[in-house]
């Protein structure tokens, strides 16, 4: 199948070859038809298989063929998770539009609103936003999506995952009743489904790939070793390796600041990002992976979306996360459209509980390969760590609540946010 048989207009597919794609992915495939025929869809897609054009195609295919105001309200809002997704999104749909008569902008917080609300009154067809940002300028009176006519919820479990449901809901309430509503996800929770019951009208449900399975095309093998010597093994592997890109996913914020540390003074070009880093150093750090400058990028499980880099070849576990589906969602950087590559975990015995979980999630008993000197003690506690058991402990730092001020505006269609508990999520709003 070529994307030319899935109906796109000519200014898409020539975008579309500009970029040098000829044969749409299993998603795009199943995905772009009933999205073009204007049906509400529920897809469930592995990471890194395309799904953004999936829903990006086709939105604006529809865009274009619709009536153009002259002002330009926002006809379609793509909600996401996190700032780096977003970013991702926007550029996507830059491209894919260059011979469109059609605007796009993103918006999320960490940086000064002014840029954003400049774009907003010049007119934008199709937003993409981070629910806290977009909440926030809503109530300040400084957009309005009255005229939406597409909704598209990108990394759904993502986004309950990080505590928006609230703040989903408060957004549904001021959309038009009458509107086309996609949702994307990896993995199909039980909170996902029942989302989605309240949000979609008839769906068309396509699936990519088995729920919650792993890219063939990575290869993903486990390494028993002490927990202190944790450090010492991933600088030995990257060294000895000659690796010249390496994605490691820590816990906490601290464990990543402490592991990018210990890398710098090993001589290995290092930076982490996470959510206590602000908007300007996350770009640099991501772009210096992105260019070679950096060969390991430090995350926690906040860059497990939306970091598009093409052929990753490497991503380690530094720590295995406590939240199964997470692992999926971490090695899914790595295998990218067609191309190969290699997902190791780095397994301590008080990890043992998160390994048979992630085994059980996945249906893959996952290779294990011992490396002389580093073996754990036979005899160490295999007692769950207590540190990030729950969600809402994972990569954030507990904050008093504090009254919100962003209410500023007289009409106020969504009311008062709740203050967060979750630093990572405040601080992708």
């Amino acid at each position: 199948m070529s994307f030319n048989s899935l109906g796109l207009s000519d200014a898409l597919l020539k975008a579309i070859s500009k970029k040098g794609y000829t044969t749409p992915s299993p998603i795009q495939q199943k995905a772009i038809p009933p999205v073009l025929e204007g049906k509400d869809v529920l897809a469930s897609a592995q990471t890194g298989t395309g799904k953004t054009a999936g829903f990006t195609l086709p939105i604006l295919q529809l865009l274009s063929q619709g009536k153009h105001l002259s002002h330009r309200p926002v006809r379609a809002l793509i909600l996401t998770p996190t700032r780096e997704l977003a970013a991702q999104i926007l550029a996507n749909i830059k491209e894919y539009s260059e011979f469109l008569d059609l605007r796009s902008a993103v918006i999320f917080g960490g940086v000064n609103q002014k840029p954003q609300v400049a774009q907003l009154r010049q007119g934008v067809d199709i937003l993409v936003a981070t629910p806290g940002r977009l909440i926030d300028l809503q109530n300040q009176g400084l957009i309005s999506l009255a005229k939406v006519e597409i909704l598209v919820l990108d990394e759904a479990d993502r986004m309950l995952d990080m505590g928006f449901l609230r703040d989903i809901e408060r957004i549904l309430k001021v959309l038009p009743t009458k509107r086309q509503n996609l949702l994307f996800s990896a993995t199909f929770s039980k909170d996902i489904k029942k989302l989605a019951m309240g949000i979609l009208h008839n769906p068309v449900h396509v699936e990519a790939t088995p729920e919650n399975t792993t890219v063939d095309a990575i290869i993903q093998k486990v390494y028993p070793v002490a927990k202190e010597k944790k450090t010492e093994l991933i600088i030995k592997l990257i060294t000895e390796g000659n690796w010249k890109q390496i994605l490691v996913f820590t816990r906490t914020k601290q464990g990543a600041n402490k592991l990018t540390e210990s890398m710098i003074s090993a001589g290995i070009k290092a930076a982490a990002i996470h959510g206590n880093k602000g908007q300007g150093a996350r770009t640099k750090a991501l772009a210096g992976f992105k260019d070679g400058s950096l060969t390991a990028l430090v995350a926690t499980d906040i860059a497990a979306r939306g970091l598009d880099i093409p052929l990753l070849p490497h991503v380690v576990n530094f720590e295995l996360p406590n939240i199964p589906e997470d692992y999926v969602h971490r090695i899914g950087r790595t295998g990218r459209a067609g191309a190969s590559g290699e997902a190791i975990s780095l397994f301590s015995p008080d990890e043992t509980v998160f390994l048979r979980d992630i085994e059980k999630l996945v249906g893959l008993k996952l290779p294990i390969e011992n490396i002389k000197g580093f073996e754990p003690d036979p005899n160490a506690s295999k007692e769950p760590i207590k540190q990030g058991q729950g969600r809402q402990q994972r990569d954030s730092t507990p904050r008093k609540p504090k009254t919100d001020t962003s209410n500023r505006s007289s009409n106020n269609s969504f009311g008062p946010r709740r203050p967060s508990q979750n630093n990572d999520r405040r601080s992708n709003r």
